[in-house]
């Protein structure tokens, strides 16, 4: 498919009670290998406003990152309506951040010019360019390591370079993509406490796709949870825990642990088909 240029439709003022995306009545259907016609989503409505944290968990294989792929406008809907802040989705939009399941970092680069690579990118000096990103080096915890290269850092601190990558760029729209499935459960819970305090001062609209009830719970202002495939939107659920939210005291209260028995017990008969 050929990607098209960024949007450019957006209206200068966006009113604060628009829809920062919105999936109308979406399907996706895709020719496997085999050339099978195979529909990953079907009837999908979801809704995330202005600076809203949603999490979307479901069955394996059912096509949470069908729904990110959509958003970028890496992939077309087969029927319905993307929108990005009112208008359809044409491409590619510089105004999306991007966080992959595995690390997105150039292994040449170190962590300095990994991280300066998107202003550069997009067009400012060098200088410049560096002074930024040594600044969200600093936020992401990385001060000192600006000269080692990905081989030379821990997983944790490859996915802090990914998220200061992603944040430097200002997004005002952050995806996603089981990004801390690969750590261990103590860099886990320090990484979803390093992204709540990023978003914490940036305010991107936030599409979390995971696997982990207890991440989704954790991080999200609302949680969507989908149908086995072709997927589409079963329950949404509001997460009514307080901000400014520390992950490791959360999942203690009383509840989290409601919410994680509710949300379970809704996805399991999904699971188990």
């Amino acid at each position: 498919m050929k990607v098209q240029p960024a949007n450019k439709l957006a209206p200068a003022h966006i009113p604060d009670d628009a829809p920062a995306i919105e999936l109308d009545r979406v399907s996706r259907r895709f020719i496997s290998p085999e050339g099978k016609a195979i529909m990953a989503l079907q009837n999908f409505t979801m809704s995330v406003k202005k600076g809203q944290f949603c999490a979307v968990v479901g069955p394996t294989g059912c096509g949470k990152s069908t729904t990110l792929s959509l958003i970028t406008g890496l992939a077309r809907p087969s029927a319905g309506t993307v929108r990005i802040w009112g208008h359809p989705v044409t491409g590619i939009d510089r105004r999306i951040g991007f966080v992959f399941q595995t690390d997105a970092v150039f292994p040449w680069k170190n962590v300095l010019d990994n991280v300066a690579a998107g202003p550069l990118y997009r067009g400012m000096r060098r200088d410049e360019a560096n002074d930024k990103a040594m600044d969200w080096i600093r936020r992401v915890g990385l001060a000192r390591f600006e000269r080692h290269y990905p081989h030379q850092l821990s997983g944790g601190m490859r996915k802090r370079v990914a998220l200061a990558q992603t944040f430097i760029n200002e997004p005002e729209i952050l995806l996603m993509d089981e990004p801390f499935s690969a750590l261990d459960v103590q860099t886990r819970a320090l990484m979803q406490d390093e992204l709540l305090h990023l978003w914490g001062g940036n305010g991107a609209s936030v599409v979390f796709v995971t696997h982990d009830i207890e991440e989704a719970i954790a991080l999200a202002d609302n949680v969507f949870v989908l149908t086995s495939g072709p997927a589409t939107v079963k329950t949404t659920y509001e997460i009514d825990l307080p901000r400014p939210r520390e992950v490791s005291e959360a999942r203690y209260s009383p509840r989290f642990i409601e919410l994680s028995r509710q949300i379970w017990n809704d996805l399991r008969d999904e699971v188990h088909i």
